[in-house]
């Protein structure tokens, strides 16, 4: 029984945690339209996978994964970002307000960091 309580306890934590950060989950467009995105749960994270690309010069594919292993983190979530235009994969962090959210992808321990702002899209 105890371990039972501590059990939902833990789920009614993460819950709450993932509420703080911000409904990061559904469709986003980036705010310049050069594509989509589709974020949504995968295991015990959230991924999201490119739903539209507007560049037909872009390496970016339709359903590739460009976020992955994100969590709550603080006020946002924390994971990894794969940029499909030099190929690499950056430790990402993302925040939501509203219908507004915005991704940071960093190297060099944070000194170099690239953000791109999105909306919320049906």
């Amino acid at each position: 029984m105890k371990k039972l309580r501590l059990a939902l306890l833990g789920l009614m934590v993460a819950q709450a945690s993932a509420a703080a950060a911000g409904d990061i989950l559904g469709n986003w467009e980036r705010v310049d339209g050069k594509s989509g995105i589709r974020m949504s749960p995968c295991g015990d994270a959230v991924c999201g996978h490119i739903t539209s690309v507007r560049d037909a010069n872009s390496p970016a594919k339709v359903g590739q994964r460009v976020f992955f292993g994100l969590k709550p983190s603080g006020n946002g979530w924390s994971g990894e970002a794969f940029n499909p235009d030099d190929g690499k994969t950056y430790s990402g962090n993302v925040t939501v307000a509203g219908s507004s959210m915005t991704t940071k992808g960093c190297v060099l321990g944070g000194l170099v960091c690239k953000s791109v702002d999105w909306k919320r899209s049906n």
